[in-house]
């Protein structure tokens, strides 16, 4: 496979930008011009508009050029655990149908332990390890749950917060046995069509409106390129729908979400689930947690310490200020064709910085 060169665009919208975004472009147009991240899109947001919007870069530059464009669809990665997993759960129990502080067993009944309850999954207090290459030796559902069935037993919650992919493919089968339905269902029930967000779902659309993430990574078992399809292994082996990855989106749909999140009216949330949703549930900077979400952003600028924000694997990230009533999504394939994941968290910081700078 060859690895193609970028090309160099930017495309800008400023529609109500109160200040001067003139730094924010260059700084877009820098990362494009250089090649990384490969493609990018941004928005800014606002309860009723997008403020400014922006997207560059390639799509895919492994055998072919692909640009950026304003309809492109990215894999959201962990992004799926806030999107769909936290909201599904505030959506649920709303309806009466279960508690955060229900115990994993009442809706998993061969889970190894009574003392784990949802609340622990979302706040990442459960005890569970960070992650396991399931997709390794196992495909399908029943392996892959009763290996983390087995994780679980010898672990405990401790108080302490431990990130991990294991509590949010647990909520995704505790969602699905609290609702009757597969979890991509009920996502687009629930969430996507009440909120019109009609690209945004568990499978991509065309390849061709879809970005392109990592090239001979360690994700599967063969190598090639990921594109069209998860990238994360442990949700591609559970069919592509889980609780802790395999959601698609671009970025004018997720302004929809942000838009929601910052005036909640009640097709999907409320402002009290938002409230709950938003309060401080454990752990110290830098890993202070509220429900499925993280709080207080370091080095990304002064955002107040009440300020939501989540990461993606791929390259993605969505901060939420509501005091502020400002949204940011920044969706890249900065794996793509290759990972440089420290390079990734700087041009994260840099780039909200940057739009900090702008609103204060």
């Amino acid at each position: 496979m060859t690895v193609l060169g970028p090309p160099q665009s930017l495309k800008v919208a400023v529609d109500s930008c109160p200040h001067n975004s003139g730094a924010l472009k260059a700084l877009l147009t820098d990362l494009v011009s250089e090649g990384f991240p490969s493609g990018l899109s941004l928005a800014i947001v606002g309860p009723e508009a997008i403020m400014f919007s922006a997207y560059g870069g390639v799509a895919c530059r492994v055998d072919e050029m692909r640009a950026i464009t304003e309809a492109t669809s990215y894999d959201l990665a962990s992004l799926t655990k806030v999107v769909c997993t936290v909201t599904l759960t505030l959506v649920l129990e709303g309806q009466g149908k279960l508690s955060m502080d229900d115990p994993v067993q009442t809706w998993l009944a061969g889970f190894p332990r009574s003392d784990v309850t949802l609340r622990h999954l979302l706040t990442h207090t459960s005890g569970l390890v960070a992650h396991r290459p399931f997709f390794e030796t196992l495909t399908g559902r029943a392996g892959i749950e009763a290996a983390v069935f087995d994780e679980a037993a010898g672990r405990g919650p401790s108080g302490e917060v431990l990130y991990s992919d294991l509590n949010f493919m647990l909520l995704g089968w505790v969602l699905e046995a609290c609702s009757g339905a597969r979890l991509d269902d009920l996502f687009a029930d629930d969430v996507a069509s009440r909120l019109e967000m009609k690209r945004t779902g568990f499978r991509p659309g065309p390849l061709e409106e879809t970005a392109a993430t990592e090239l001979d990574g360690d994700q599967r078992l063969v190598p090639g390129l990921i594109q069209g399809e998860v990238h994360d292994g442990n949700c591609y082996a559970l069919g592509c729908v889980a609780g802790h990855a395999g959601l698609f989106a671009p970025l004018d749909e997720l302004a929809i979400f942000l838009r929601h999140l910052l005036a909640p009216d009640g097709r999907v949330l409320t402002a009290g689930m938002l409230e709950a949703m938003s309060t401080r549930q454990a752990g110290d900077r830098p890993e202070v947690r509220a429900l499925g979400w993280r709080l207080a952003p370091e080095g990304w600028g002064g955002w107040p310490e009440d300020t939501l924000w989540h990461t993606g694997f791929t390259g993605t990230s969505l901060l939420v200020s509501r005091p502020l009533g400002l949204g940011v999504i920044l969706l890249t394939n900065a794996i793509h064709p290759h990972r440089r994941l420290d390079e990734q968290a700087e041009m994260r910081a840099m780039i909200h910085r940057q739009v900090w700078e702008i609103f204060n």
